[in-house]
């Protein structure tokens, strides 16, 4: 059995005409004939019975149309969702990104990509995650393109730089490091810290800028995103370094700008490697990497 036959069986039985039924399937009468012939053989059962010049369905034919009917109704429906999912004008994206990306990167991205003309009926879905969890999704194909550290492991993505990061050290308003504006790490050799978690894309960033200063900080507590580190910041837990947010400035703490020499903190536009994108998600890679000035947020 097949997808064909399965169509010439429900014309067939909506017609109830073999000439008719041909002409509309754009086949030979003894073609139909033969197929649903084939078909009978395989059911085990008459699926259609003489009236006069006509056919009808048998009371087997009539319970397996009900069937057949709708499971092609739904191949059909199917279909034109997966034509519109995908068309590069009215299809959907699936975005996904880190929790520090969703205050500007992400949303200015997509507001500047559906203001171009053409574009206005393209829909996201969005996810929001650590890094581990955004990669994992994209490989998953959960979602199409991503925004998120690199994560060395993940031999399969294909990563492009597309802005470079800031990175702060945050401490309580109150702190004893708070009046400062500039600080070398090992000022704060004496302090406790909040972390990000190991799940974390920026946790190893981290851990090699604490490296090279050669410091191994207390750590007394560790976090998965952003605006819980600023939580226990604001409560006086402890200092943390972190991305320069917009929404640092909610809390009562205070950003100091870190002073040592370190390599960038990259945020990269990630894809599955050898996975074509469909027209509406590559028109928006492209146009993502057209905005790409590796500039620092």
């Amino acid at each position: 059995m097949n997808l064909r036959q399965l169509e010439y069986f429900v014309t067939l039985a909506d017609t109830e005409h073999m000439t008719k039924a041909a002409t509309l399937l754009n086949t030979s009468q003894p073609n139909l004939s033969h197929a649903m012939s084939e078909l009978e053989k395989e059911l085990g059962a008459a699926l259609f019975e003489k009236v006069g010049r006509n056919i009808r369905l048998t009371k087997y034919g009539r319970f397996y149309y009900s069937y057949v009917a709708t499971a092609l109704n739904e191949i059909n429906k199917g279909q034109q969702e997966l034509r519109n999912l995908i068309s590069p004008d009215t299809g959907q994206i699936d975005f996904g990104y880190i929790y520090t990306m969703g205050a500007e990167l992400s949303p200015s991205l997509t507001r500047k990509f559906l203001s171009i003309p053409g574009n206005e009926k393209i829909t996201f879905h969005f996810s929001q995650g650590n890094s581990q969890t955004i990669i994992k999704k994209l490989r998953a194909a959960d979602i199409d393109i991503a925004l998120a550290s690199k994560i060395n492991e993940t031999e399969d993505i294909q990563y492009q730089a597309i802005a470079e990061q800031k990175i702060v050290l945050v401490v309580n308003q109150d702190h004893p490091l708070a009046d400062k504006k500039q600080i070398h790490l090992k000022e704060t050799s004496d302090f406790p810290y909040i972390y990000f978690n190991q799940e974390s894309g920026l946790r190893p960033y981290i851990d090699e800028l604490m490296a090279l200063q050669h410091l191994q900080p207390e750590i007394v507590c560790e976090v998965e995103e952003d605006h819980s580190m600023l939580g226990f910041i604001g409560y006086d837990f402890g200092i943390g370094l972190m991305p320069d947010i917009p929404s640092i400035s909610a809390y009562p703490v205070k950003k100091i700008e870190i002073l040592d020499q370190r390599e960038p903190r990259l945020i990269y536009l990630a894809t599955r490697k050898g996975a074509p994108l469909s027209p509406v998600a590559q028109r928006f890679y492209d146009f993502c990497l057209q905005q790409n000035q590796l500039h620092t947020i």
